[in-house]
């Protein structure tokens, strides 16, 4: 890949206070979203391919640390400061449900089959609330050992995998007994987990290494030293071929998922990069700062063996042109609250 390309991302500008995380649903039938947590208070949802500004879900008091859409991205859920998870309608922006928590609310993740919403935070306790009974009190799986980080649903909603601010490793807990199973050990703490979209693989990003573990035998598969601290990293989806990881040199790293190598650095963000996210289809890739922008960048042409590994799969018959995006920057009209999602593009 000619690295002397200078990658030209969508920058997407809102948010007023740093961006600390990044989700993108699957592809609908109206395509794909992008939802924002910010340390503004205002999570911001997006056209997933062209970054344009759908809405922002306002209601927290304080800080979201975590977001997330559902599987139908109908839903969207956050968790915050303020001591709250809120589930969200998508399409109106209007508060569903407000769950309280006894302290800050770090990490939310909606389950796999969309009833369930599962949470963590200082508090040291993962929560898992029914959304079909929002009223009823919600399940409490054993203690965490630390202060809950990052949170996930794994193995079709049987095992949640979660990390913690204060110590090192994943652990994995297996939903009906609520008991640990098994842990993932890091040396630092993991500030970043990321289950594949195939199932395959947990991307993790503890200190300055991102490791890929077997998401089925817990085995580790790759373990790469990065070149700086970095906070985030995300496997591209389709091939499996490369991984973004970002950090405290604001810069966006690409590297080639069997070897290790740098293959691109993308410079354009003013601060830390603290969050990162392939999108669904892995044509492009999306990454939070400091700077309180999000910035998209295209993943580039298709190499010649992805684009024999299509033309097999009888998905593409000639190499597509490589259409670079040379829009630096677009601003967002502050009037009107969060409008009817529009057609968000075939994939």
């Amino acid at each position: 890949m000619d690295k002397k390309k200078v990658a030209v991302p969508l920058v997407c500008h809102g948010h007023s206070r740093p961006v600390v995380d990044l989700f993108y649903s699957p592809i609908t039938p109206d395509g794909f979203f992008l939802i924002s947590a910010s340390k503004d208070s205002s999570p911001m949802l997006r056209n997933g391919e062209t970054g344009d500004w759908i809405g922002t879900f306002e209601g927290h008091k304080g800080a979201v640390w975590s977001c997330c859409l559902d599987t139908n991205a109908l839903r969207a859920a956050t968790a915050s400061a303020d001591f709250s998870a809120k589930v969200w309608d998508a399409l109106t922006g209007d508060v569903l449900h407000s769950f309280e928590h006894k302290h800050i609310v770090r990490a939310c993740a909606f389950s796999e089959d969309t009833h369930l919403l599962l949470t963590g935070g200082v508090e040291k306790v993962i929560r898992i609330y029914d959304l079909n009974r929002p009223d009823a009190p919600p399940r409490e799986v054993d203690k965490s050992p630390g202060s809950v980080r990052t949170a996930a649903w794994l193995h079709s909603d049987q095992t949640i995998l979660s990390s913690c601010t204060d110590m090192g490793g994943v652990r994995l807990w297996d939903v009906r007994t609520g008991k640990i199973v098994q842990t993932l050990e890091t040396k630092s703490s993991v500030t970043s987990s990321e289950v594949s979209q195939d199932g395959r693989y947990i991307t993790t990003a503890d200190g300055s290494t991102v490791k890929f573990w077997d998401a089925n035998y817990f085995g580790l598969v790759k373990s790469y030293n990065m070149p700086c601290t970095v906070e985030s990293a995300s496997l591209e989806p389709k091939f499996g071929n490369k991984f973004i990881a970002g950090g405290e040199d604001m810069w966006v790293h690409v590297f080639d998922f069997h070897t290790g190598d740098e293959i691109a650095c993308n410079k354009g963000h003013h601060g830390p990069v603290h969050c990162l996210r392939f999108s669904p289809g892995g044509e492009s890739y999306a990454s939070g700062s400091e700077d309180g922008t999000i910035r998209i960048w295209q993943t580039g042409p298709l190499t010649q063996d992805e684009t024999e590994a299509l033309a097999a799969n009888g998905k593409v018959k000639v190499p597509a042109e490589e259409v670079s995006r040379k829009i630096e920057g677009f601003h967002i009209a502050d009037e009107g609250k969060s409008k009817e999602k529009e057609e968000a593009g075939n994939e």
